[in-house]
């Protein structure tokens, strides 16, 4: 791909590449501060992967690409957001199925009781516990030696183990302890999936918010516009929020992602009674089942619209989900971070630019704090914000 065109003037175009909340938020810091942007996205709508819409079967807000909940420990995000869109209440839970019984997740205080057939007190739990665990794991190596190490055997191969496979395509052993280390483990019976103070859903979608962020007058945005060289002339500077192998043409081969695929079904009133049922069984082929109309609890529709997910490994023209990065990915990725670092004039953000998995509330805030680096360096910008090798 050819470089942006040189220094023009203070106010030159700076071209974003995608309409995800990345590229949205960074156009928007650029475009309060003077900076003409231009946001092209080779899907026909803005919001990536956040992109939600009405269902025209049963008028349910669909998650078209999997559910997205917004939730943060960050204030200033959190104002952020509700600046341009309305956010209603809404608490994430989970439910799995698992053996023929469906308990609550993540595991807390009732799954514990209902899966042992115990009446435990939450110190009585947490003793309890300590015993299931494998304490002979002192610094586990993998997903499954810190499954064994958390929680124990019973309720690893009850909820982890199954699903894990689906998920990820390989077994526990091969993935990394820190994927684990992100859910919690609760001796109350909070089945909240989030324990963050700030949580809900914009009113009106996610594509909504998106447009909103986007609608300032120095933005222009061209949808169904994948890149090419000759919209970077006259550009000062790049913002690349795809793929980062992707920029280089996959030259060097493809980073690792899973993929899902939807398959979706309607019905008359609740179907599950629930957002999300996960299936832990590994004998199910797919993780978990979706409905929609109950992440708008607000709402009032006769009919249901659910989506079952298939996760497998990402080809060539699939949507990327959930960069892999295990040891072969984490060197291909060593070298696409070396020749990235070669260029000038472009700068990677965001969950693929930098080949990290991301919740939105660190997309927004890493987008806010690329743009005002960019601006304190007058209009410059190293290639990464964000080391993705960290």
């Amino acid at each position: 791909m050819t470089r942006p065109a040189p220094y023009t003037a203070p106010n030159a175009a700076v071209l974003v590449v995608g309409a995800g909340l990345s590229g949205a938020v960074l156009a928007r810091e650029l475009a309060e501060a003077g900076w003409r942007c231009h946001v092209i996205d080779a899907r026909p709508h803005v919001g990536g992967n956040c992109h939600t819409a009405r269902d025209p079967e049963t008028g349910v807000m669909v998650h078209t690409y999997g559910p997205h909940i917004f939730h943060t420990g960050d204030a200033a995000t959190w104002a952020y957001v509700t600046s341009f869109a309305r956010f209603r209440r809404y608490t994430h839970r989970v439910k799995t199925t698992s053996r023929g019984a469906v308990y609550g997740l993540p595991i807390n205080l009732h799954t514990i009781n209902q899966f042992y057939g115990k009446t435990l007190r939450p110190a009585e739990a947490e003793a309890f516990l300590a015993t299931q665990a494998d304490t002979s794991i002192t610094t586990p190596r993998n997903f499954e030696e810190q499954a064994l190490r958390f929680v124990g055997r019973d309720l690893y191969e009850a909820f982890f183990k199954g699903y894990t496979q689906k998920q990820w395509g390989c077994a526990p052993r091969d993935l990394p302890a820190a994927i684990l280390q992100r859910l919690p483990l609760r001796f109350t019976y909070d089945d909240g999936y989030f324990n963050h103070p700030y949580q809900g859903m914009p009113e009106d979608g996610y594509t909504a918010l998106t447009h909103a962020i986007l609608a300032h007058p120095a933005i222009r945005v061209s949808l169904s516009t994948a890149f090419t060289p000759d919209l970077a002339e006259g550009a000062r500077h790049i913002f690349w929020t795809g793929a980062l192998d992707g920029y280089f043409d996959y030259t060097l081969g493809r980073l690792g992602y899973r993929t899902l695929e939807f398959e979706r079904f309607t019905a008359m009133g609740d179907y599950q009674g629930c957002a999300v049922m996960n299936y832990a069984d590994a004998e199910i082929p797919y993780t978990r089942i979706t409905e929609h109309k109950h992440f708008a609890p607000w709402e009032s529709h006769a009919k249901t619209t659910c989506y079952r997910e298939y996760s497998r490994a990402a080809a060539p023209g699939d949507i990327p989900f959930y960069p892999i990065r295990l040891v072969a990915e984490q060197a291909l990725l060593k070298r696409y971070v070396a020749r990235a670092k070669t260029l000038e004039n472009v700068s990677f953000i965001g969950r693929l630019g930098t080949y990290r998995y991301l919740d939105m509330d660190v997309t927004i805030r890493e987008a806010r704090a690329a743009a005002a680096r960019f601006l304190a360096q007058g209009g410059t910008l190293a290639p990464f914000h964000i080391d993705p090798l960290a």
